[in-house]
């Protein structure tokens, strides 16, 4: 994950097509969603713009991988595939990255971090 901070709400850490990948699968919920449904919803969204479907696989994945979203393999044509389910709802992931980026801070900038953190209390 990575800081934008001129970006604004999610594109502080997401790219567009991520943000619009991300809120496509909390709008499927328990029902979930594969990543070709997920790539077709993108570029439609997107208008002239195409993501690669391997570029949506990665994200889903990474998110996976980040405690954002879960998995569950079925079956299907070719195979076995991925069902990406919500893990975080979108307040909870705002909070995971905020949680993320203050750790980060105390880590690597212990006093000024919390100077800056008391001066908002």
């Amino acid at each position: 994950m990575k800081i934008d901070p001129a970006g604004e709400g999610l594109g502080k850490v997401l790219r567009g097509y991520e943000e619009e990948a991300l809120r496509f699968v909390w709008e499927r919920g328990e029902e979930g969603v594969i990543s070709r449904e997920v790539w077709l919803h993108v570029n439609e969204a997107l208008g002239e713009r195409t993501i690669s479907r391997a570029s949506i696989i990665n994200f889903l994945n990474a998110m996976v991988d980040e405690g954002v979203l879960n998995y569950r393999e079925e079956t299907g044509k070719g195979g076995y595939h991925r069902v990406y389910l919500t893990k975080l709802d979108e307040r909870a992931f705002k909070k995971y990255v905020a949680e993320t980026v203050i750790r980060s801070l105390l880590r690597d900038f212990p006093e000024e971090t919390r100077a800056v953190l008391e001066a908002f209390s």
